[in-house]
């Protein structure tokens, strides 16, 4: 509303990958009314923001089409004056390179409230995960960052002569940026690190001296990158601990042994996760835990039923004193808690609309959505798999009345046929919907094309179904024959196998337990047996 100012955070996304995003700012993004976001801002910190959050993504990436400065500052203002809380989302850190101190000037100008959120700049952040020290006692006493977008406005002379120089958005200027360098009396010897996509899954490396860096990368794509230029980058082979191995019989002080390494049990693995779209993934952060690099791939896509009517008339029947009320309330999945919730709240009711009603659900992941609800489910069933629900429900099913939101469209009917026949009347709403997304994204694909992946991971039959309808739209010749024949594929529990082995052809891991910790586990067992039978 125009007269109740809001507030814009001008924040850094760090590197892109969202391990690097700061604590500060995954609290306010979990906040945000609006986000107004650059192209380098990564697909997975979006995952963050509320559902309701107006998403406005601006460009700003080097030699495409973005939007002006001018309309991007008139965009903040605009939304701050109707009172929203606005995140101005920049890749790395607001104030290196990013064009804040205009966006800042315009919200002063029209006397907005605003906050600046310091992020992991890519100056200093790549040459670090690519194992480049940027200062050393010997070699660099000093480092400078540099743009080179406007390569004529720099003192060469001056550049020339500092002992690391570290280059942002360099990659469509190498060979000027090198000439510029001998020009100016830097030895051709000198060593030189283009780090592209730091600290994400596809970060890739090139190595070089002012001498050969641009016939090395000539057939390369390099941007978005760091350019480091010093001595310090001959410390490389020596700092990254992929370049060092350690044997049980070798002395110590012959390596270099770092323990951490040691007890990453996926580290050096590179695994692909299907998820939701709008999901953040758990299941990342287990993984990653454990040291794989993970590569997340939207498979799904979540979004309101077609029509709200089914669920809001069956959430006026909950209360207790209604003629039709329900016994029990049954979830399967974590999407149908929010929804259904979301769905409450937003009827101007809240969890006391419940009454007696008792609640069941499959699995941990749901039951964990349930209780950041503030409510504990009075039954889970011991094998986390809808099929063990009626099994072992905790009471007789006749004549029991009960409500189950779930997915509009391809749920399993298995469950409502074995309610049914025990007696229950079961009501089934419509609380979400889920889709194919219409494409593969960039990362995925290339990491596909390139064989990169060791693990690909289905948590759901639908996630299965939609990958494959995804790779089947690719044009022909896109990914390498065979591809999945040195890929393990890993499914959560026996339904999604099927969908596995039905559309991919076999499936190779499931866990004894379907849950996520289980499938952790069972992947690691996998590898661990891949890599030594004598261990299985």
């Amino acid at each position: 509303m125009i007269g109740q100012k809001g507030k814009v955070y001008l924040m850094g996304a760090g590197l892109g990958e969202i391990a690097y995003l700061t604590l500060q700012a995954q609290a306010l993004l979990s906040q945000a009314e609006v986000i107004i976001y650059d192209a380098l801002v990564d697909d997975s910190i979006l995952t963050l923001i509320p559902a309701n959050c107006l998403k406005i993504n601006v460009g700003k990436r080097g030699g495409q089409p973005s939007t002006p400065q001018a309309e991007i500052n008139q965009l903040l203002v605009e939304y701050c004056l109707r009172g929203k809380q606005v995140i101005r989302l920049k890749g790395g850190d607001p104030f290196i390179f990013g064009r804040t101190t205009s966006e800042i000037q315009a919200l002063i100008e029209s006397q907005c409230n605003f906050e600046v959120i310091p992020g992991l700049s890519s100056a200093l952040a790549a040459p670090t995960l690519a194992s480049i020290p940027l200062t050393d006692p010997v070699m660099s006493r000093c480092f400078a960052v540099m743009t080179a977008h406007d390569l004529e406005a720099l003192d060469w002379q001056i550049v020339s002569q500092i002992e690391t120089l570290v280059i942002l958005m360099g990659g469509r200027n190498l060979a000027e940026i090198v000439h510029q360098l001998l020009r100016h009396e830097r030895l051709p010897q000198t060593p030189i690190a283009i780090i592209k996509s730091g600290g994400c899954p596809q970060q890739k490396v090139w190595i070089g001296t002012l001498n050969d860096i641009v016939e090395i990368t000539a057939h390369e794509s390099l941007s978005p990158c760091v350019i480091v230029v010093g001595e310090v980058v001959r410390l490389r082979d020596f700092l990254n601990p992929t370049q060092h191995s350690w044997q049980p019989n070798q002395p110590l002080e012959n390596s270099i042994l770092n323990l951490d390494t040691m007890n990453l049990l996926l580290f050096g693995k590179t695994i692909l996760i299907t998820r939701s779209a709008e999901q953040s993934s758990q299941f990342s952060d287990l993984l990653k835990a454990q040291g794989a690099t993970v590569i997340e791939m939207p498979a799904l896509v979540i979004t309101p039923p077609s029509s709200w009517d089914s669920l809001d008339q069956a959430i006026e029947q909950l209360e207790k004193g209604s003629e039709n009320h329900f016994d029990w309330l049954i979830f399967t999945s974590s999407n149908g808690v929010e929804y259904f919730f979301n769905r409450l709240i937003n009827l101007g009711k809240d969890i006391r609309s419940l009454g007696q009603t008792k609640i069941a659900v499959v699995g941990k992941k749901t039951a964990a959505s349930l209780q950041e609800r503030c409510l504990k489910p009075d039954f889970i069933p011991p094998d986390f798999v809808a099929d063990s629900l009626v099994e072992h429900f905790p009471e007789s099913l006749e004549g029991k009345r009960i409500l189950f939101p779930r997915v509009e469209t391809g749920g399993r009917e298995v469950l409502v046929q074995e309610l049914t026949t025990k007696g229950a009347t079961v009501v089934e709403v419509a609380a979400y919907e889920s889709g194919c997304p219409e494409s593969i994204s960039p990362d995925v694909l290339e990491a596909l094309q390139s064989q990169k992946i060791d693990v690909i991971t289905f948590a759901s039959s639908k996630t299965v179904k939609n990958y494959y309808q995804l790779i089947q739209s690719l044009p022909e010749h896109t990914l390498p024959p065979n591809y999945l024949d040195s890929i393990c594929i890993a499914s959560i529990g026996p339904q999604t196998s099927k969908s596995c082995i039905n559309l991919l052809g076999r499936v190779d891991v499931e866990p004894q337990e379907y849950t996520l910790e289980g499938l952790t586990q069972a992947i690691i067992n996998y590898l661990i047996c891949a890599a030594d039978v004598s261990a299985c």
